[in-house]
């Protein structure tokens, strides 16, 4: 029986309508072709099960000069600094970056992971802890051998390095400090339930009040997202409530601002009736009103770290079997909206 020929770049040039050259930029460099023209050739490659030969490209394929970045959203103000610091290392080894916002990428998990099989880079760094195994397992990858390095976030159980804050401290400078100034009733306002650091926070958080005496009240436990929406409704709940915390620990500081100005608008003053307390220290929160108390994280030199540790395994041709895990010390910066009780 003869053999099925396999499918031919022109095969998908006739499919989706377009000349083999533009197939061959929206496959090799996606971010040169319009996001149309883009979605159109992957459908075609798909529709037809073209494959780009990784191996036969990796043969062919010396430094590229490029790092693909993966930020799961590129509008947060966090990730500013830490992709300053990255920007900064990897442009003076003349390197540059292909941001993808893997939260607001149009099409998924598979947007991603064409875009990785199909962008030319010498290596991965991930601020995202979110992605599914699947997208960095996938047989592709394997194929291409990247050496990946994860920042601020991390996979759990994920054999990456990474470089990290320490989060446990923060958690526990943030409970340390509302203790000291008189505090016993103490709530908490958490990240998404399936992100890395709000599963670490919320437990350093509890292992902090434990080891001070504090009851841990799961009432006071609430949920958010990381957004100024989520401490808005939880300030509505907290209004509402008659047995309530005197002082609450947020997750991240657009948390701690959208708590903070919902309570403004209800005539609730902060600190005097609720102390609030941050984390990151975002360059808007010591000109909030009022200032933001919060943990500062070193986040320029966080993004530098990152890129080092990647341009290391890049270098190295990988990182081995040694899973490298880097933890970088927060501060409490102390400011206007925590007081005594």
């Amino acid at each position: 029986m003869e053999q099925e020929a396999a499918p031919k770049i022109t095969d998908v040039a006739r499919v989706a309508g377009v000349s083999t050259a533009t197939v061959s930029r929206a496959l090799s460099k996606p971010e040169t072709v319009a996001k149309q023209t883009r979605e159109a050739v992957l459908a075609a490659a798909a529709e037809t099960g073209y494959r780009i030969n990784l191996a036969a490209r990796n043969l062919r394929r010396r430094s590229t000069g490029a790092i693909v970045l993966l930020v799961p959203n590129l509008g947060n103000p966090f990730f500013s600094q830490i992709l300053a610091g990255i920007e900064s290392t990897l442009s003076s080894r003349g390197l540059s970056t292909l941001m993808v916002d893997t939260k607001h990428s149009g099409s998924g998990d598979e947007f991603i992971l064409d875009y990785l099989h199909h962008s030319r880079a010498d290596g991965i760094i991930s601020l995202d802890g979110s992605l599914p195994p699947s997208i960095l397992n996938s047989p592709g990858m394997a194929a291409e051998n990247l050496p990946i390095v994860f920042g601020c976030e991390w996979l759990q159980n994920g054999h990456y390095p990474s470089v990290r804050a320490n989060n446990e401290q923060g958690a526990l400078l943030a409970i340390e400090h509302l203790a000291s100034l008189g505090h016993s009733n103490i709530g908490y306002i958490n990240g998404p339930d399936e992100n890395v650091l709000s599963q670490v926070r919320k437990a350093s958080t509890k292992r902090a009040l434990k080891d001070r005496g504090v009851p841990v009240r799961e009432d006071w436990f609430f949920a958010g997202d990381f957004t100024l929406e989520s401490g808005a409704s939880v300030a509505r709940k907290w209004m509402k409530m008659e047995d309530r915390p005197s002082a609450i620990f947020c997750a991240n500081d657009e948390i701690a601002f959208g708590l903070i100005s919902e309570l403004h608008q209800s005539g609730i003053r902060v600190p005097d009736q609720l102390s609030v307390i941050g984390y990151d220290d975002i360059d808007i929160a010591k000109r909030y009103i009022p200032a933001l108390t919060t943990i500062w994280q070193p986040r320029f030199e966080l993004g530098q770290t990152v890129a080092e540790l990647l341009l290391k395994g890049v270098t190295d041709g990988g990182f081995g079997d040694t899973i490298q895990v880097k933890t970088l010390p927060v501060r409490l910066i102390i400011r206007q909206s925590t007081s005594a009780p």
